[in-house]
């Protein structure tokens, strides 16, 4: 069982109001929201997998980087 708490921050009224009508539109608990916004970051935050991790050295060493003079000429490179 996870053991919860409770977390205080502050933000601007006009924000906490539109988010609070927001969650009450969509009949969802506002915690709820929160803390699938928080995994999604700590998510965003994390080591990338391996493919993106080779992907991102890979376009720093320069291989398989595309020059295009266009959307078209780059498509067309790409075989699309």
């Amino acid at each position: 069982m996870t053991k919860e708490v409770q977390m205080s921050i502050k933000m601007e009224v006009a924000l906490r109001d539109q988010f609070m009508a927001v969650a009450a539109n969509h009949q969802r608990p506002p915690a709820q929201i929160i803390c699938e916004l928080m995994r999604l970051y700590i998510a965003d935050s994390e080591t990338p997998n391996a493919l993106t991790a080779e992907t991102i050295l890979k376009a720093r060493r320069g291989d398989e980087v595309f020059q295009a003079s266009s959307a078209s000429d780059l498509f067309e490179q790409l075989g699309i």
